[in-house]
């Protein structure tokens, strides 16, 4: 009797465990369910969602450039996903894309031996695993992963000098793991599995929708709020799938690059927008800065992955 009262006790404690695990993400699954209704909505039918949406729209805009009916997988494509033009000319330069010699970089670097005999290998078995895990919340250590921090502690732990943050070899290794997850079809699947990875996830999106700077912008008021407007000669772009492409490859990075070297990493990108809005940037391998790419990421769940990509 004895034993069954026992046996009964634990599964009843398992499985309140269980129940309290799943919970965690409760408040995250109702935020991107939420924000892909909403876009869902604004771009049902854009002429008709004017005085709602697109206020500051032209009828020429509305008529032939700004697309409608678009769904939540729609969306991964960024500004190209609502723009004729702009798409019309993404799948142009996706014939013959940008990125691939940086790939085939990111691929040599994968596999270089460090002055120990160990590679990326030894950290990064598995670099399909690299390219969809991140960012991520480490049980063990109670904080925000991003890749960008994972790869310079690889090279740190092995006596290895790390990378810059922003682009060369950091974007390239970065590319390789995006293209190997891509090539298997894998989607973003961040998880929140605890009290601790629920209050870094509420952190990040505290950062997303907090006015802060000279102009008292937040991210939201571009990405959320401002999507499809149009800000001098670009559209902005939404929220949701901002963190399936990356790395990616920018006109205006390439230009400025000597060697046309236009990759950059999420932070890169992140830490200019920020800058933009008139605010100071959290360093890029910050706790600030990585959780809010934690609640960036959460908000793509179960799109593909599909970097590295291009953008302008």
């Amino acid at each position: 009797m004895l034993l069954k009262v026992v046996k009964t006790t634990a599964l009843v404690v398992l499985t309140i465990c269980t129940l309290n695990a799943a919970n965690f993400n409760a408040q995250a699954e109702k935020d991107r369910l939420a924000l892909i209704n909403y876009f869902e909505a604004k771009f049902a039918d854009p002429a008709k969602n004017r005085s709602t949406f697109f206020p500051y729209s032209t009828d020429d805009e509305l008529k032939n450039n700004i697309m409608g009916g678009l769904k939540h997988a729609d969306f991964a494509l960024g500004n190209y996903a609502f723009s004729k033009n702009g798409q019309a000319s993404y799948k142009e330069i996706k014939e013959f894309p940008p990125t691939e010699e940086w790939i085939e970089a990111g691929e040599e670097l994968y596999g270089k031996a460090f002055a120990n005999g160990k590679s990326f290998k030894t950290c990064f078995p598995d670099p399909v695993a690299a390219g969809s895990n991140y960012p991520m919340f480490d049980e063990k250590r109670k904080e925000v992963v991003s890749l960008t921090l994972a790869i310079n502690e690889c090279l740190k732990a092995n006596g290895e000098k790390p990378f810059k943050t922003t682009k060369g070899k950091m974007a390239h290794l970065q590319a390789f793991f995006a293209y190997s997850a891509t090539e298997e079809e894998k989607t973003v699947n961040v998880k929140i599995e605890s009290k601790e990875a629920q209050a870094a996830y509420e952190r990040g999106k505290e950062y997303y929708y907090t006015q802060r700077g000279y102009l008292k912008l937040s991210c939201a008021a571009c990405h959320v709020q401002g999507a499809g407007q149009r800000v001098r000669n670009e559209s902005l772009s939404q929220l949701l799938g901002h963190t399936t492409h990356f790395p990616v490859y920018r006109l205006k990075w390439g230009v400025k690059d000597k060697n046309n070297d236009g990759l950059g990493t999420l932070e890169r990108r992140m830490s200019g927008c920020i800058k933009d809005e008139g605010q100071v940037p959290p360093k890029n391998t910050s706790k600030e800065m990585r959780e809010l790419l934690y609640f960036m990421a959460y908000m793509s769940n179960g799109m593909k992955i599909d970097g590295p990509d291009f953008r302008k």
